[in-house]
């Protein structure tokens, strides 16, 4: 599978380059293998999610209020010699999986503290979450995927490992995530969740961040790849799955995984609605549904890039926004802004697209630049054009990111996703379902050695 996969992305590199030099941007064929499929409705309310009814229970009333009113005591910080070694575990826990109430019974979990590094190469500390379906197979046996949702909020208490244990349970992000979780599940993988960063820390997240989302994932990786913790063999076949905010994350983490964490079995990745140019997605989002994923994405890039100093440049009013978002995860506030064009909130009307003081942010985390591992096979699976409401991220740039990928020699397979109103009002459930990735599972499947 890997030579056939090599042979067919030679011959796409060579017609990338040739478009490439000629200044045109081609759409790439589809090539991917197997060919993307919407998942049938039992594959998704599957034998799994019935196990998962069957065998857990409501919520009691203390363990529904407990989390939303409280951050937990685990996610106080040790001090660091700076001598850790990235992915060094510094302490886990057992906890009962928890969303809308219920608590399944088939999901062993733990969450994760552990190292991992800033942009610059410092010594950080991040948290995860680490679940294990419970259906009778050796844990030393499962494959791992590394599942990165849209896990975009700003705020401290709206990260996987506090959403799935109860604090955040009417964040869509998290709601998204469920098919392809139920799917992953019930093929037996066990996933882990990176929360990039501390998920209890109460300054700014700085989650949009790509390269520093990347090495939290892979660290978290690293950290859950313990036998003695989780039973996980270090060996385990990987495989990534990022959606949105999650998918940048993990375009970065296949471009840095040979220099970063070479010992990782990183067979396949899969990038569902990513942005893999921040400046041309603010320029499309501003003023569209988009506006206020547009406005957070400043906020959670700012924590590493402080040059921005966001505030300089926001009215009172934007200041006030600001203040309220970097406190809030994504739902329900970014979605107050729907339509509001940005420059209304910037000093001189400036446009957030074009600030000089954004502008190295915008470029430090612009996808393409590196060149994922030979070793993983790639597959890009956004919106194939800009023609609904969810369109918020250019369609074109992510043919311009496989053309790049294919240029260097990477194994990239691009299944573009009928994201239009028509399919929306034709056929609902495929909108829906193929939106958030569910039709990308065969292939992950199929790729994961």
């Amino acid at each position: 599978m890997k030579i056939s996969s090599r042979l067919r992305t030679t011959g796409a590199a060579l017609l990338a380059s040739a478009a490439l030099v000629a200044g045109v941007v081609t759409a790439p064929s589809a090539v991917a293998d197997p060919p993307n499929r919407t998942p049938h409705p039992d594959e998704v309310l599957n034998d799994f999610v019935e196990e998962a009814f069957a065998t857990g229970r409501p919520a009691s009333p203390d363990e529904l209020i407990t989390p939303l009113v409280t951050i937990s005591p685990f996610y106080d910080e040790p001090e660091l010699t700076g001598r850790e070694a990235p992915g060094t575990l510094l302490k886990s826990e057992r906890l009962d999986v928890q969303f809308a109430g219920i608590r399944p019974g088939n999901i062993a979990a733990y969450r994760l503290m552990y190292v991992t590094t800033t942009i610059h190469g410092a010594p950080d500390i991040s948290t995860g979450i680490v679940m294990i379906p419970v259906d009778g197979t050796p844990d030393s046996e499962r494959r791992v995927v590394s599942f990165q949702m849209a896990n975009d909020g700003v705020g401290p208490n709206c990260h996987p490992s506090a959403m799935w244990t109860g604090s955040d349970p009417v964040d869509t992000a998290s709601w998204s995530a469920l098919g392809p979780m139920a799917q992953m599940f019930d093929k037996g993988w066990a996933l882990v969740m990176s929360d990039v960063g501390n998920n209890g820390d109460l300054s700014p997240h700085g989650v949009f961040a790509g390269r520093y989302n990347a090495r939290t994932n892979l660290d978290l990786l690293r950290a859950a790849l313990d036998p003695d913790l989780t039973g996980l063999s270090p060996d385990a076949p990987i495989g990534m799955f990022g959606i949105a905010g999650g998918g940048v994350g993990t375009g970065h983490a296949v471009e840095i995984a040979d220099s970063y964490a070479p010992e990782l079995n990183i067979d396949a990745a899969v990038m569902e609605g990513m942005v893999p140019d921040y400046r041309s997605f603010i320029e499309k989002a501003d003023g569209s549904m988009g506006s206020g994923f547009a406005f957070a994405t400043l906020l959670g890039l700012e924590p590493h890039y402080p040059e921005m100093r966001v505030d300089d440049h926001l009215t009172p009013v934007g200041k006030a926004i600001a203040d309220y978002y970097r406190t809030q995860c994504q739902f329900p506030a970014y979605y107050a802004l729907p339509y509001l064009p940005l420059n209304s909130l910037f000093i001189n009307g400036q446009s957030p697209a074009y600030i000089e003081e954004f502008q190295h942010a915008y470029q430090d985390n612009l996808m393409g630049l590196g060149t994922p591992s030979r070793e993983i096979d790639v597959l890009v699976a956004s919106c194939v054009a800009d023609d609904s409401f969810m369109s918020i991220v250019p369609a074109e740039d992510s043919r311009i990111l496989v053309n790049r990928w294919r240029e260097k020699g990477a194994s990239v397979d691009y299944q573009p996703t009928d994201c239009s109103m028509q399919q929306l009002l034709g056929n609902p459930y495929g909108w829906f379902t193929d939106l958030y990735g569910m039709q990308t599972i065969d292939w992950l499947d199929a790729h994961m050695e």
